[in-house]
């Protein structure tokens, strides 16, 4: 536990709640979600609410233009399952038809938006409420309008050149002058209503091989895009098993490659037995070299399973973590080439391990937990800000930007290709303790959510932090050779003692969205309650019943 005197105060209250907990980076998707289940609805209707909703108000982070991951606890069948809607690439996708600007933005950056296709499966797998109720929140909003909040114009300003180049997109989001909108500005989006209403009515079909596809293919085919009706048509969910790890007497559980949540899980494996302190330099020099090793590990491994094998049991094992763990030189901090394969490349920087020889931003994320047991985390994305920043045609629908996390140069197991799945960054988690569910808590954050996320973890299971503190807590982010991003509220004389030993601080404001906006859901077993933490960093909110 903390010494008394260093344990972080939060700003904000836990939420709690009896019958149910949402957590979401909106207040008005997480009163959405509420509602539903006030209504008689479970945690797997919440998530239709939830994440419908986000598409209209946080409209740069997710929609069905986009791709996601969740984690669901399913109560009734004691067992926890992922479910995979991260996309794919259309089967016309080859590595000479990109170049890395067109995989940033533009009609070429998209994949096959998969998120719809997650919530519906979620929902007609373990819902109960009718779907046209789910979307009912999301539709009122677009239709009539929402405000738009200080974070909200905050991004579309920064956002807003590129919007400009995509007349639809620019009509839709910013003013007459081709400027984002002051806060409070009441923004109302008819052509998201209308796309909206037909989801609720006609479910994925229209989507995936109605007329929205229609839409969507006929905007990108005049944009010289990639996308067909078959890609689209032929689009599917996976339920796949999570990937766990026995940490500090837990079970922490997260989604399998494509996703990158291994990183997570190595990465806490390394601190296993460190006896870790709070904002200890000890400690802290660890974390950030055990992050290095891991980063160097999933450029390494990750991928899509389709094309290449993760060892996930040498990765994740205790002899493999107490091997990478005795290249940990704790006098010195090591180089990293940064976070992806095609990262410049330091002088003598960090190579993989052999775990073989061991076998055995834009993103938001949110937790629905109910009165049954159920809890479902998500993750999920458009990638950039408004993803590709172009909008399908009349649809509404921001396409996601999610190829640029794909590599164009050979010899690495993320190239683009047709039909593929990218290296996949989100990796919601949730922690069970003796058997019984504990807490969910996952971040956005590009390539430091499996940064941030270890650290949120160790917040709660070693240092006994309640939800909200663990959000709240100063979070670092090691970047390109010993460069480490650091909240100013780690203490001037750690920053410096971390310095001494070769760590290249770059202090970043108090609470900087460059490392995340987090939402988590504890549950007390024992007395049958919820608690709830939400992000400051973004408009995250809690809200239990």
């Amino acid at each position: 536990m903390l010494d008394s005197y260093r344990y972080p105060t939060a700003n904000r209250p836990v939420a709690m709640g009896v019958n149910g907990m949402v957590s979401s980076a909106h207040p008005l998707a997480s009163l959405a979600g509420v509602q539903v289940m006030a209504e008689g609805g479970n945690a797997f209707d919440a998530v239709v609410a939830v994440a419908s909703t986000l598409n209209v108000v946080e409209p740069y982070m997710s929609g069905v233009g986009g791709i996601g991951l969740a984690l669901a606890h399913v109560a009734s069948e004691g067992r926890v399952r992922a479910l995979n809607f991260s996309g794919r690439m259309p089967r016309a996708a080859t590595p000479d038809k990109f170049t890395t600007e067109s995989l940033e933005q533009g009609i070429l950056a998209p994949l096959i938006p998969g998120n719809l296709a997650g919530w519906l499966t979620l929902h007609e797998t373990y819902g109960t409420m009718d779907r046209e109720r789910l979307f009912r929140q999301a539709i009122s909003y677009a239709e009539n309008g929402f405000p738009i909040t200080f974070v909200n114009s905050e991004i579309m300003h920064q956002t807003a050149e590129h919007l400009r180049r995509f007349p639809k997109s620019a009509q839709t989001i910013l003013d007459g002058s081709g400027a984002a909108h002051p806060p409070g500005t009441r923004l109302v989006w008819p052509d998201l209503a209308r796309t909206l209403t037909l989801i609720a009515k006609q479910g994925a079909e229209v989507f995936y091989r109605g007329e929205i596809a229609e839409g969507i293919v006929k905007a990108s085919e005049e944009m010289n895009g990639l996308f067909t009706m078959d890609d689209l048509a032929d689009y599917e969910t996976e339920w796949q098993d999570p990937i766990s790890v026995e940490y500090n007497g837990y079970r922490i559980y997260t989604t399998p490659p494509n996703s990158s949540g291994f990183q997570v899980l190595q990465t806490l494996k390394m601190m296993e037995g460190s006896e870790p302190r709070y904002q200890s330099v000890d400690t802290l020099h660890r974390f950030m070299e055990s992050v290095k090793l891991a980063v160097t590990d999933r450029i390494e491994w990750a991928g899509d399973p389709d094309y290449v094998t993760a060892p996930l049991a040498g990765l994740l094992s205790d002899d493999y973590a107490a091997s990478q763990r005795d290249r940990i030189d704790m006098a010195t901090a090591s180089k990293v080439r940064g976070e992806r394969y095609a990262d410049p490349s330091p002088d003598n920087p960090l190579r993989p391990g052999d775990p073989v020889e061991f076998e055995g931003g834009m993103t938001t994320h949110f937790a629905v937990a109910d009165r049954d047991g159920n809890v479902v985390s998500v993750t999920q994305t458009l990638g950039g800000g408004f993803g590709s920043s172009v909008i399908a045609g009349d649809t509404g629908v921001f396409l996601n930007n999610m190829g640029s996390y794909f590599e164009l140069a050979d010899g690495n197991s993320n190239q683009i290709g047709p039909w593929k799945r990218v290296d996949f960054v989100v990796a919601p988690t949730q922690t069970f303790k003796d058997g019984k569910f504990h807490l969910s808590i996952g971040t956005p954050g590009g390539y430091g959510i499996l940064q941030t996320t270890p650290q949120m973890l160790m917040n709660v299971l070693d240092y006994g932090m309640n939800v909200q503190q663990a959000i709240e807590a100063p979070r670092f982010k090691y970047t390109l050779g010993t460069h480490v991003v650091m909240e100013e509220r780690f203490p001037w004389n750690v920053r410096r003692a971390l310095e001494l030993r070769g760590h290249e601080v770059d202090v970043v404001e108090s609470f900087s969205r460059l490392v995340g906006g987090a939402q988590g859901i504890q549950v007390d077993q024992e007395q049958g309650t919820f608690q709830g933490g939400a992000d400051p960093r973004r408009d995250g909110v809690s809200l239990g019943f």
